[in-house]
């Protein structure tokens, strides 16, 4: 099993910045490829990005390229969301993911453990 704890997140005007985390314990072996996903009120969830165990293949969402940028530190079993000129619509709450199969993958449906997610609300 894993364990995910998502942290960082808050309340910022547009334009800001913030920097989620999500720490990983128990079988830390097995976080292959570890995605953000984030769910508005009212919407479905939708993939943000994805990077993969070796940090060879990253991957973010249209709507977020550019600002958005994933990284993981696997000495000490984290990922991380940098989170630059955050807009209104990047309202919602953001779920740290991780799945035991080893390919790369943008899809929710093949991830495996989540996170209880963290709330992150953009002011216009």
């Amino acid at each position: 099993q894993v364990q995910l704890v998502e942290s960082g997140g808050g309340l910022v005007q547009a334009g800001g910045s913030l920097r989620l985390s999500c720490a990983a314990s128990g079988r830390t072996d097995i976080t292959y490829t570890m995605g953000w996903f984030r769910q508005a009120p009212g919407k479905e969830r939708e993939f943000v990005a994805a990077i993969d165990y070796l940090d060879t293949r990253t991957g973010h969402s249209d709507s977020v390229k550019g600002r958005f940028t994933i990284s993981r530190d696997n000495d000490k079993s984290t990922l991380y969301l940098q989170m630059d000129s955050l807009k209104p619509e990047d309202t919602a709450v953001y779920y740290c993911a991780t799945r035991s199969g080893v390919s790369y993958t943008e899809y929710a449906q093949l991830y495996n453990y989540w996170g209880q997610g963290t709330q992150v609300t953009v002011s216009s």
